[in-house]
């Protein structure tokens, strides 16, 4: 029996999970520490109804609604917070946080620091933020107590660049289908006739292209385009610039529509080129998704041989060749990759590895 742990989770925009990976990491991680006896506190941006969810104590600062500070400011509160309100330890997300991990070690709190991909390649930065995000790389390397990587290539990256050893430990995805279809209904999808494709509407992301890609496949089934992004309106209006019937784009969805979403789509496609372990990619394949995925490092270390690479120019040759495939091909990858999440990629691993880090 391990000690029950005061733990604060900051760097995200809060629980419950309405945004992105991070968010979802933190609910999952956070509701389950807290059913192994710890007391977790996380840190939001939005205020939920209760000051506690599913038995996560709920700390809500203000920030600033800018796309390059918020989240600095609201990290930075919360770690003023932090330093009053002490805790056993603490866990943050986002490279760009690096900076305020010193200020609560100096206090004797233990910090460890989940610095998730090589944010500087993202697109939407410009040159002063993705100067910051080199700069927090150095910082991560000193200030945390100890950084935390959720993929084998940036944990690679770390090493090779820097001399720092850091602590692999994978994100996670449930594993298995849901049976409702009340999403889809609404979204007049029919199960196993829809392309999927989730992610912020980013450039990095590759909507546009995916989207682009789709139009020049001739097939009656749909393409459902689901994500937002709150500092990208010119480019998300491009991404919705389509006279395309089969084409379907509701925006970001979350909890049970999600999951609907997954389980019943035709393929999923990931086209992201930036960043370390993808949530939705793991999601989808945990769901049982046909995945076809951008051939980076990070996405080939996730999908391994239970889904499809393809190369930016190949994407519409990888649409129709999935087309073409005998359904016994295509279930035998469906079954490839639910057992590939299921054998690196479980919550209850992940949380084993946390409550040891954190321990």
């Amino acid at each position: 029996m391990r000690k029950a742990l005061r733990i604060a989770l900051l760097g995200t925009r809060g629980i419950p999970a309405n945004y992105g990976g991070f968010e979802t990491f933190a609910e999952e991680l956070s509701t389950r520490l807290v059913a192994r006896g710890h007391q977790v506190t996380v840190y939001c941006r939005e205020r939920f109804n209760d000051p506690v969810y599913r038995g996560v104590r709920l700390q809500y600062l203000p920030t600033i609604r800018h796309k390059y500070f918020d989240t600095l400011a609201h990290t930075f509160l919360s770690t003023l917070h932090l330093m009053i309100h002490r805790q056993d330890v603490a866990l943050y997300c986002n490279g760009a946080n690096a900076i305020f991990t010193l200020w609560p070690r100096l206090l004797g709190i233990p910090v460890a620091l989940n610095v998730d991909g090589i944010e500087r390649k993202r697109k939407k930065w410009n040159r002063l933020a993705k100067a910051w995000y080199l700069l927090s790389e150095w910082l991560a390397t000193f200030c945390p107590s100890t950084v935390v990587t959720d993929a084998r290539t940036i944990q690679d990256y770390y090493w090779q660049r820097y001399g720092k050893r850091s602590t692999f430990i994978p994100y996670g995805a449930e594993v298995g289908k849901v049976n409702t279809t009340a999403t889809l209904q609404k979204l007049g999808l029919e199960p196993g006739r829809y392309f999927l494709y989730v992610s912020r509407l980013e450039p990095e992301n590759h909507p546009l292209a995916v989207r682009e890609a789709f139009e020049k496949v001739s097939t009656p089934m749909k393409l459902a385009l689901v994500g937002d992004a709150p500092y990208a309106p010119e480019y998300i209006q491009r991404v919705r610039d389509t006279r395309d019937a089969r084409i379907v784009m509701p925006g970001a969805i979350y909890g049970d529509g999600y999951r609907e979403l997954g389980s019943h789509c035709f393929a999923y496609i990931h086209a992201t080129e930036v960043g370390g372990t993808h949530p939705a990619l793991i999601e989808a394949m945990g769901r049982g998704a046909l995945a076809l995925y951008r051939n980076t490092p990070e996405n080939a270390e996730v999908a391994g041989d239970a889904g499809i690479p393809f190369e930016p120019e190949e994407l519409v040759e990888k649409l129709e060749f999935v087309l073409r495939m005998s359904e016994s091909e295509r279930e035998s990858l469906r079954n490839r990759a639910m057992e590939r999440v299921r054998q690196r990629y479980s919550w209850d691993a992940v949380t084993d590895a946390y409550e040891r880090l954190l321990a």
